[in-house]
């Protein structure tokens, strides 16, 4: 018996709200970047974690708050009402998770960017120290070059 098959996949409508709703609680770094990149707002991204990691390097126009500091510092530093974005580290670490808990729990329409900070710069986009905004090459197992995902 097919171990992919095992368990059957969802009937039509449940997939549909399963992943609908999936959408309502995630975004990516390809989208982050594309919003950026357009300069489209109306969101604001929040990197939860440590000051050490966040002086390694950020996302360009990230706002730091720790996720500890976001239930006293959220309202002095995000609108309240205005969604936020927050990234951690990445796939395997849910400080994104706990940040966005923390924000919703305070009223925010609320993602996370799923892939965190890893993903961003595999995809080999800008990431900001305080040595000024620098690129690495993207990894060809998560952005091959000249190959657009498209998604």
């Amino acid at each position: 018996m097919s171990a992919v098959l095992k368990t059957a996949p969802a009937e039509q409508q449940q997939a549909i709200a399963h992943f609908a709703s999936k959408l309502t609680y995630e975004t990516d770094p390809s989208d982050v970047a594309a919003d950026i990149g357009a300069g489209l707002t109306g969101w604001v991204l929040v990197d939860s974690r440590s000051q050490e990691s966040w002086d390694q390097g950020h996302v360009p126009g990230a706002i730091h708050l720790p996720t500890a500091e976001i239930t006293a510092r959220a309202t002095s530093a995000v609108p309240p009402g205005t969604p936020v974005v927050t990234y951690c580290w990445g796939p395997a670490c849910n400080g994104a998770t706990k940040a966005a808990l923390e924000f919703a729990k305070l009223g925010y329409p609320v993602k996370e960017m799923i892939g965190g900070m890893e993903y961003w710069t595999r995809e080999g986009l800008p990431v900001e120290t305080a040595n000024g905004i620098t690129r690495r090459p993207s990894d060809p197992l998560t952005a091959p070059t000249g190959i657009a995902c498209a998604c």
